[in-house]
């Protein structure tokens, strides 16, 4: 058993409702005289939604080990998405409406791990930030920069994301995979 006060991000239980949940992010909390709790949001590994909740810090849930196994994207014909496993090769074939939003960060050949709970592969996870390319945006008129303005911009996945003005087509950005949010622009080294 664990309670919600050794949630740390990627733990994974199963809540009150008996759904599998990952915690994204949790923050102690205490307002002077009043009881301390404990805020977290937390992905349904099941159906891929995000759930927004408080727990007192003596909840007790059931931690739940998942196993990590690496897995190559390859593709999907709109019912599921299929991956490789990079150990053995085998092709499994995963239900896109179980990936939920996630589907809209893959791209082909792309690297993520596979969860698998007593040996059933049910769903995958994805680094914190993936770099993508911006392949649509408009462009910035002089003088937009001074503030801290944001702009439409769809990347190589057809994901659309708000950017900074100075961000222009072909651009290089780093997207957080939790929120959906640009984080940076990824700047190549010189040669």
């Amino acid at each position: 058993m664990i309670t919600s006060t050794q949630f740390k991000e990627g733990t994974i239980f199963i809540n009150e409702s008996d759904q599998l949940v990952e915690v994204l992010t949790y923050q102690h909390h205490r307002k002077s005289q009043a009881r301390a709790i404990v805020r977290v949001k937390l992905q349904n590994l099941d159906t891929g939604s995000i759930i927004e909740t408080t727990y007192r810090p003596e909840d007790k849930f059931k931690e739940v080990m998942v196993e990590k196994r690496p897995k190559t994207y390859m593709y999907n014909d709109g019912n599921l998405a299929y991956f490789m496993d990079n150990v053995n090769y085998e092709q499994m074939g995963l239900p896109v409406s179980k990936i939920g939003p996630l589907m809209q960060f893959l791209t082909e050949n792309m690297e993520v791990e596979g969860l698998y709970l007593n040996e059933r592969f049910f769903n995958i996870a994805l680094p914190a930030n993936i770099v993508m390319t911006v392949t649509e945006t408009v462009d910035s008129v002089k003088g937009d920069t001074v503030n801290n303005v944001m702009k439409d911009a769809k990347v190589n996945t057809g994901l659309s994301i708000k950017v900074p003005m100075f961000i222009k087509e072909g651009d290089k950005v780093r997207v957080d995979t939790r929120t959906f949010e640009y984080v940076e622009r990824v700047t190549e080294p010189k040669k």
